[in-house]
């Protein structure tokens, strides 16, 4: 007994000492103990985020793609269900988005005679005005797409931007000068006099105007960084008063001054809540617009995508590569001030072009969902989405037509496109939810051809086809034989490829040999022809100056021909023979020299044996009277 006793003492004396020492220990920890560090933050997470992308394009590659004569550099939508786009040229294109799918031409404006600067469509959809080199402004009814003022305006314009609301009982329009800072606020249906001008807000040159038609407050931005808010006509054009700051040094509107950038784009949410830029140090920027308070900065940049390559290959080497020297190129041409950033319908997802592609981001769970366009080699610049259904009913729906069950009048499937330009591109191209059938194939119709080319394409296609439509021999098939031809396509480019050309036209068959002339070793042969000219006709309908080379001329009777004896061959000469009529009524005979021909026997008979009865038969007819001898067909040996 007395043991355990004992032993029982002793556990006792170990279990105090033990909890001695933790105490201690305890008492020494500084900090929060680990147990109760605080857990990690939950990711946030945006609700029906999947309900949102469903109705945002998903396509990987675009589906159609539409021309114009010069590059596109601007392209918006309208909530009439319009798009619109405007290439450099100065011409203004509308197209309609259909009920189901894709988009119809509608009308096409010669808008401007230079470059266009600026393109702006108001809040409601109904008016669309240009501004281009040219110091005009254009303003379009869009519905009806037809042009109803034109605006002089005086200076080089900017941005334009319309900056009423609907409602108010002028439509006026907000016009920059390109130069200076100064702000033209014109009547879009009235006259060239401006109702009031900004001439102390700016300092620098103004790089966007925008208007945020939920707060009734427009925002415009210059190169020096500076941002300013401000209303329009019902306001008196004063501060606005439904802003939550006073001085700017109470808000984040300094950012860009501060790292020596200027805003490039502007966007602003459904619910006017959020301020999206693009800046020209490639960093997207999400402001809170009431407050000016910095939310988001995505960084763009081309150190973050060479870092990004690095730590996880995003495109093969090569071609990363080409798309930095784009990339480059477009900052050398300052390319970036075309690029742009647009909200979806819902306000949770901005988009904009990269080197990527378009980047679909969540601004409230600051992720990348989406990139479209990544496979494409085309660098996306300006973007324009539409999001819903077309409005194909031309009258509004009556209560009986919403109670039935008419499926004819149910909503279609909305069709969510996007609408882009892209870097040297005279096409705008259109992303869908659905993928482009064959992209491989040379029959694919994605790229629609709705444009005659240029003269200039015209003629690089003309020259490109030059080596192929030209022969370095010919065989002339007559009644009496076959004679070789060798022809002289570099000495004599433009006489050859008449030549050949006519030959494959069959404009030499069935002609007759009105002339034998034998000289030493060579053979001259006349064509008999009705036309008229100097050098006979060509396919240009012109001379060819390049008929009487040097190289290949020898004299006979005081004229110069193309024949001579090459290699031991007998060298033949075919000259074509017209009539010409002068204002003085004489008859000249003009001999187009083609080519210096080599005559190669086809039948058991020698070469002297075909020469000599060739010369027989031309000695035996008279001037006056014609042979028989004919080409039955002539060949251009490829």
């Amino acid at each position: 007994m007395a043991e355990s006793e004992n032993s029982v003492d002793l556990k006792r004396k170990a279990e105090d000492n033990r909890d001695g020492d933790e105490e201690q220990q305890d008492s020494e920890w500084v900090g929060p103990m680990p147990n109760e560090t605080t857990t990690t933050k939950k990711r946030k997470v945006l609700e029906y985020e999947r309900v949102y992308l469903d109705n945002l394009p998903s396509a990987a590659m675009y589906e159609r793609s539409y021309m114009h004569r010069d590059i596109i550099t601007h392209i918006v939508c309208s909530k009439t269900d319009f798009v619109l786009t405007a290439s450099q040229d100065g011409h203004v294109k509308f197209w309609k988005k259909k009920e189901d799918e894709g988009i119809e031409f509608v009308k096409h404006f010669r808008s401007h005679l230079g470059v266009i600067e600026s393109i702006a469509v108001s809040a409601e959809g109904a008016l669309f005005c240009s501004v281009g080199d040219d110091r005009a402004m254009k303003v379009f009814d869009v519905v009806n797409f037809d042009m109803i003022n034109m605006l002089k305006l005086g200076f080089h314009p900017g941005q334009s931007e319309w900056i009423y609301n609907p409602g108010d009982a002028i439509c006026t329009v907000a016009c920059s000068e390109k130069s200076t800072g100064k702000i033209f606020v014109y009547d879009g249906r009235g006259s060239s006099e401006p109702l009031h001008v900004f001439d102390k807000l700016h300092s620098s040159p103004l790089t966007q105007i925008r208007l945020n038609p939920k707060f009734r407050v427009i925002v415009s931005a210059d190169k020096a960084g500076m941002l300013e808010y401000w209303t329009g006509l019902p306001n008196e054009f004063k501060f606005p008063k439904r802003v939550q700051w006073v001085y700017k040094t109470d808000t984040d509107l300094y950012e860009f001054a501060k790292n020596k950038t200027y805003p490039t784009s502007l966007a602003f949410s459904p619910d006017g809540k959020r301020m999206a830029t693009i800046a020209s140090d490639r960093k997207v920027r999400i402001f809170r617009f009431l407050t000016g308070k910095l939310a988001r900065v995505f960084d763009e940049s081309l150190t973050m995508f060479t870092e990004l390559q690095q730590m996880r290959q995003q495109l093969p080497d090569m071609e990363f590569g080409r798309r930095m020297a784009v990339e480059r190129e477009l900052e050398k041409v300052d390319g970036v001030r075309l690029a742009n950033i647009i909200f979806d319908e819902t306000g949770h997802f901005v988009l904009y072009g990269t080197m990527l592609g378009i980047k679909v981001i969540n601004v409230e769970t600051n992720r990348c969902v989406r990139i479209l366009g990544k496979l494409e080699n085309i660098r996306v610049l300006h973007l324009s989405l539409f999001q819903g259904v077309a409005k194909a009913m031309q009258v509004a729906p009556t209560v009986e037509m919403k109670a039935s069950d008419n499926p004819a009048l149910e909503n279609v499937e909305p069709d969510p496109t996007i609408f882009c330009t892209a870097f040297k591109k005279n096409r705008f191209y259109m992303f869908t939810k659905r993928e482009p059938e064959d992209t491989k194939s040379a029959d694919s119709d994605r790229d629609v051809f709705n444009e005659k080319p240029s003269k200039e394409e015209v003629m690089a296609a003309t020259q490109a086809e030059g080596p192929k439509r030209v022969s370095d021999s010919a065989i002339i098939h007559t009644t009496m034989g076959d004679i070789h031809i060798k022809l002289f396509p570099v000495e004599c480019p433009k006489t050859v490829e008449n030549f050949c050309v006519h030959s494959r036209n069959s404009y030499y068959n069935g002609h007759i040999f009105h002339r034998v002339i034998k000289v030493g070793s060579a053979l001259f042969l006349g064509l008999l022809q009705t036309h008229s000219g100097p050098h006979s006709r060509s396919f240009w309908c012109a001379g060819l100056h390049d008929s009487d080379r040097r190289p290949h001329r020898h004299r006979h009777g005081g004229r110069e021909h193309l024949g001579r004896r090459v290699r031991g061959r007998v060298s033949l000469h075919a000259e074509t023979r017209s009539s010409v009529h002068t204002q003085h009524g004489e008859r000249r005979a003009w001999h187009q020299r083609l080519a210096v021909l080599h005559h190669r026997c086809s039948h058991s008979e020698s070469q002297q044996d075909f020469l000599d009865s060739l010369f027989q038969f031309g000695l035996s007819q008279s001037k006056s009277s014609w042979g028989t001898l004919r080409t039955s067909q002539l060949f251009c040996e490829e």
